[in-house]
């Protein structure tokens, strides 16, 4: 389900996966058309997702975006006897809802920011005064990734709790530190990591400029070492799995840490319920077995005793966007020779937010391609990708230079 980078990701994946004999997108993009035989229904429509699943006797569903999940999609297919992979709307409110996941950590001891949340902007305003400077905003909801204001100063907190109005926020304490992503798969009970990776969520180089869905990623993070992965499945993901379980709500299927990792080691910045985009891209390419049969094996509550395994081989991904991205994007731009950017050795290009025009493929959406490159060592794939990316022709689109910026200087140090 879903018509994203991350799911042309998903669908390239699962088609090499020697269970899967059968697979359909809905809706898809030209890109997951390569893999998949799409079909144009509504993602957040229950009924519709049900329909689709039972007519093609569908043995398994996997739901990409967040917004299906909290619209409970998940619940309308287990309620139909249909194998899912993601979760169930209350469990998914740990996207869903910021609040809901902060009190959950309260509730738990599990290590992450201190906080407050609001209703009213005046209380917001007010808050403030309990928290130094930098500070975090956050809107407390689904924001596709870019809900979130660091304020670096009084001003600018200030002028963030304005533009929300009136409405439930988040108002959190700033970690000092180097952020990561850990991916785990949960099948209610069992928890066991899968892979890492750290995104780039700024627009311009340097990491500045405001936030955005992701303007690339790389995998895996040397950053989040054995022993920090461990202390994070210890200390947050097992902790929230098993609340979650206790409360009759159990997590199903990808639970995506967002980690800062501190001087005290490593604390939960936020959820998300599904694989990151543009991480997501970076990931699959390292997973080795049968994709498809994790999946199922993670939906029907069999993850004990299964051990995910990686090529352990290195992904960059350069998201190529429409220029004003993240505001209002250019569409319609014409986009050629992505065929000579596949043709470096290791690259694959996902579509992120493209469709057929009249002279060919153009420029949907805001991030419009994800070019990925994958190599035995970090700065290799990297060079890759940048050799791909400049074969594409596409006049409205930019792109950052300096993805994975920090490994790079890791490895030359």
């Amino acid at each position: 389900m879903g018509s994203g980078g991350r799911e042309d990701a998903l669908a390239w994946r699962l088609r090499q996966s020697p269970s899967c004999e059968t697979l359909i997108a809905a809706p898809g993009n030209p890109g997951i058309a390569r893999w998949a035989d799409c079909v144009e229904i509504d993602p957040c429509d229950p009924g519709a997702v049900v329909s689709l699943a039972a007519t093609n006797s569908i043995d398994l569903v996997i739901i990409g975006p967040e917004a299906p999940l909290v619209a409970g999609v998940g619940n309308a297919l287990r309620d139909e006897g249909i194998a899912v992979f993601g979760p169930n709307a209350d469990a998914a409110q740990l996207e869903g809802s910021k609040g809901f996941t902060k009190d959950l950590c309260r509730a738990n001891a599990i290590p992450t920011a201190d906080y407050v949340r609001v209703e009213r902007m005046r209380d917001a305003l007010a808050a403030l005064d309990g928290f130094g400077i930098p500070v975090v905003i956050k809107a407390d909801g689904l924001a596709a990734g870019k809900g979130v204001t660091v304020a670096t100063g009084r001003g600018e907190a200030e002028a963030a709790i304005e533009a929300a109005g009136d409405g439930p926020l988040v108002i959190e304490e700033f970690l000092d530190g180097e952020e990561a992503s850990l991916f785990a798969l949960v099948d209610g009970e069992t928890a066991v990591p899968l892979a890492s990776a750290q995104d780039h969520k700024r627009v311009g180089e340097g990491d500045t400029g405001p936030n955005t869905g992701g303007m690339g990623a790389y995998a895996p993070a040397a950053v989040l070492t054995l022993e920090l992965q461990r202390r994070a499945m210890d200390e947050i993901v097992r902790p929230t799995a098993r609340a979650l379980a206790e409360a009759g709500t159990p997590f199903s299927g990808v639970l995506y840490a967002g980690l800062m990792l501190t001087a005290d080691g490593p604390k939960l910045i936020e959820y998300n319920v599904r694989f990151g985009d543009p991480e997501c891209e970076a990931i699959m390419p390292l997973i080795d077995g049968d994709f498809a049969e994790l999946l199922y094996a993670v939906a029907t509550g069999k993850l004990a005793g299964l051990e995910p395994r990686l090529t352990g081989k290195h992904a960059v991904t350069v998201i190529v966007a429409a220029r004003g991205y993240p505001g209002t994007p250019a569409s319609g731009g014409l986009i050629r020779e992505i065929e000579a950017a596949e043709q470096v050795d290791g690259v694959t290009v996902f579509h992120a937010g493209t469709t057929l025009g009249d002279q060919g493929l153009v420029a949907k959406g805001g991030r419009v391609l994800a070019v990925t490159a994958v190599a035995d060592t970090f700065a290799n794939a990297r060079a890759r990708a940048y050799r791909a990316v400049d074969q594409i022709d596409f006049a409205d689109g930019f792109h950052r230079r300096d993805i994975g910026w920090r490994e790079l200087a890791r490895e030359q140090a």
